[in-house]
């Protein structure tokens, strides 16, 4: 028995909550902001990222003042890529709010597919190219709380774990693209163990089982 279909009559450019509209849209602004204050310390401290040594400005751009560290990282640094990884859930929720059914796969593809990969993507890099730091710190970025566990750890227990969820992300996607029974459970499950990067993909299970209720 397959669930509800997503093709019935629906409007192209979708509404979200209120909540989560607001979320969006300040998310984005977010991701602005960051890019912003990721940059400033570019022109602070001679290496703002000791990930990337090779990432600086010539002394004669830098201005004559060093910005603290929070651990590895200069302030405006650190808060950038926290609203990155704050407000990053926000670029699919807002292809969703723009693009609506216009997609191919509909909602699936904004609010579960490309979190999904993303996921999966975040944490290969993390794993295999992420030029570590040691010590490992509570102050790792990171767009998951598994990974972040991970991060601050460097305990590839955490890395694996991080890779079942983004496995059962696609299992999920899958579900959800055929309307399988209980496919919105899989959102939910996977959009829950998958926060803050799960956030669309929790919406759209709960979006999946209001639907069905009505």
């Amino acid at each position: 028995m397959t669930g509800t279909s997503d093709h019935h009559p629906t409007t192209a450019h979708p509404s979200l909550p209120a909540w989560l509209d607001r979320y969006t849209t300040l998310g984005l602004y977010g991701l602005l902001v960051g890019t912003g204050l990721c940059l400033i310390a570019f022109v602070t401290n001679p290496v703002p990222d000791p990930s990337f040594p090779w990432a600086t400005l010539p002394e004669s751009l830098r201005l004559p003042f060093e910005q603290p560290r929070i651990e590895h990282w200069p302030v405006t640094y650190t808060i950038g890529i926290w609203l990155w990884i704050v407000g990053f859930p926000a670029l699919f929720l807002s292809g969703y709010r723009r693009f609506g059914t216009r997609t191919p796969f509909g909602s699936t593809t904004w609010l579960a597919g490309l979190p999904t990969l993303a996921m999966l993507g975040w944490t290969t890099y993390c794993r295999f190219f992420w030029p570590k730091l040691h010590p490992p710190t509570w102050n790792a970025p990171s767009y998951t709380l598994i990974c972040w566990l991970y991060c601050s750890s460097y305990d590839v227990l955490w890395s694996n774990t991080a890779y079942v969820i983004a496995l059962f992300g696609i299992v999920a996607t899958l579900l959800a693209l055929r309307h399988q029974d209980a496919d919105e459970y899989a959102l939910l499950g996977f959009g829950l163990l998958a926060l803050p990067l799960g956030l669309p993909a929790l919406y759209e299970g709960y979006r999946r089982t209001t639907r069905t209720a009505t």
